[in-house]
């Protein structure tokens, strides 16, 4: 093996961060001289990416939100290509972000270097056409959902199922008692948990209706206790801004995937957060807005039922989805009563999840990708 070779990876959100910083450690177990630099946040920095640009500060979703940071964007997208050119890089590795990836993919094969896709955009949801454009421009595509891999496979695309990585890194490190003692709450109540999103625009958007929400379920449940998970990406005064002193909460910072753990049930901003709420078994209200013209906009294209990918990959309706005009404190208090006051439908939720769970294959999704990459550069 050459072991001088230089990779460079693209990730513009927390997650694909998160996830692309597993595999850079995945390849350096397998390969210790493989170099790295690229776009991303500060996992991949931490993972020793040398980092051109932080995308993850401006992470955005929708059309229009999109336009107002383009000048951020061509910068980027020009200083890959030119990077790639002076590193002689072996391959470039794209990750999610298809608003980026999917323009920058055809650049990057008129440079001689092999381009793979690890965390593929939701072409199976909306805007099909694109599947010509990995067809055309990506050298292999490494999938997180099995559906995937029989989507890609029907397309006529190289792809491989590796698993997710969230079933080796979604680890608690503290009991529910324990964390619920730490923030000065009882063990006994019931405890729900509320994800606004790890953008600031989503916790903009979000976190006041779940807030709303949180109140009206208080003045039929006075017994209720919440935990508000912030992200990392958002900052902790962004969240304060919101709270009022009388409000049962207590902002967990650090341990998410405890204070997740911790919860009964959560009311969850739409994206990754509700696979981990999910892995976790942990039924949910599942939330999201956008711009108006976003949503518009994507109403032409998106063509599949749901969006929460829990559903997704369920192929119905396993946990309540308000969307738009749906996400009302009124309609998120009201389902989130119907599954505390419904025993039944709490435990059928969690055994679709349990199911979702043993879909996404064993440990190792990391390390797996890894070695397909090594295979392909």
């Amino acid at each position: 093996m050459n072991t001088k070779k230089h990779i460079i990876l693209v990730a513009g959100e927390t997650s694909g961060d998160m996830h692309g910083a597993h595999l850079v450690e995945a390849l350096k177990k397998l390969n210790p001289q493989i170099s790295f630099s690229g776009l991303g946040g500060p996992h991949l920095q931490t993972a020793g990416v040398q980092l051109y640009a932080d995308l993850t500060k401006v992470a955005v979703v929708g059309f229009v939100e999109v336009l107002k940071h383009f000048g951020t964007f061509k910068k980027n997208f020009y200083l890959i290509l030119k990077k790639v050119k002076e590193t002689k890089a072996a391959g470039v590795i794209l990750i999610d972000y298809p608003g980026f990836n999917l323009r920058l993919a055809p650049e990057l094969k008129k440079l001689n270097t092999k381009v793979i896709y690890y965390i593929s955009p939701q072409v199976w949801a909306w805007k099909e056409n694109r599947v010509e454009i990995i067809r055309r421009y990506v050298d292999k595509m490494l999938v997180l959902f099995p559906f995937e891999k029989e989507f890609y496979a029907r397309h006529n695309i190289p792809v491989d199922f590796v698993g997710h990585p969230l079933v080796d890194t979604l680890k608690i490190n503290v009991p529910r008692e324990r964390l619920l003692m730490e923030h000065g709450l009882s063990a006994e109540k019931l405890t729900i948990g509320l994800l606004p999103g790890s953008r600031p625009k989503e916790v903009e958007r979000h976190l006041p209706i779940m807030l709303d929400a949180a109140n009206l379920l208080l003045r039929e449940f006075p017994q209720i206790q919440f935990l508000l998970l912030k992200a990392p990406s958002i900052e902790i005064n962004r969240i304060k801004q919101y709270l009022s002193a009388h409000l049962p909460f207590k902002v967990i910072e650090h341990e998410i995937y405890a204070g997740i753990n911790a919860s009964d049930v959560c009311i969850v901003c739409s994206g990754t957060a509700t696979m981990e709420t999910g892995l976790l078994k942990k039924p949910m209200v599942v939330v999201y807005k956008t711009s108006l013209p976003s949503f518009l906009l994507a109403k032409l294209f998106i063509k599949i039922p749901y969006i929460a990918m829990v559903n997704v990959i369920a192929g119905r309706r396993i946990v309540p989805e308000c969307i738009q005009f749906e996400a009302t404190p009124q309609r998120i208090a009201a389902e989130i009563k119907r599954m505390i006051t419904n025993e039944p439908k709490i435990a059928e939720i969690k055994f679709e999840l349990t199911k979702i769970r043993e879909s996404l294959g064993e440990s190792g999704a990391s390390l797996r990708a890894a070695q397909k990459i090594l295979e392909i550069i």
